[in-house]
């Protein structure tokens, strides 16, 4: 019986690191999900070791609370008979499109590898 030498492992060498500019795919859907309300939650529990999704997914999670608590202060205060009339046909669509904005704005900032610093809401992240 002839003895066959084993056949060498083909070992793929690793991928070649990204360019300094460049991010993988996945850290780049982590950041986006990081300010789609709940859906944060998937980066925050996903990527412990990511020290920059973590800050964005708590940021996200922070404007959503943030944004939570300010629309139940002015859905309250709407329970006034004018206010409330001026309130709902004005100031609520004015304060959805001003969350629009501050998530789309924070999605691209986040996506450059910067950050959108919020004053009150970013400091309370911070201590998170």
């Amino acid at each position: 019986m002839q003895d066959t030498p084993p056949a060498p492992e083909s070992q793929e060498p690793p991928p070649p690191p990204l360019p300094s500019g460049e991010r993988s795919s996945d850290k780049t859907v982590m950041l986006v999900l990081s300010y789609l309300g709940i859906l944060a939650l998937i980066p925050l529990l996903v990527e412990k070791e990511d020290s920059e999704v973590q800050w964005h997914a708590k940021h996200g999670l922070t404007l959503i609370a943030g944004w939570i608590v300010l629309s139940i202060a002015i859905a309250m205060l709407a329970a006034i008979p004018f206010v409330g009339a001026i309130l709902g046909c004005a100031v609520m669509p004015f304060l959805w499109v001003v969350i629009l904005i501050v998530h789309i704005v924070a999605i691209v900032k986040a996506l450059k590898g910067e950050r959108l610093i919020v004053p009150v809401i970013s400091d309370f992240t911070d201590r998170w």
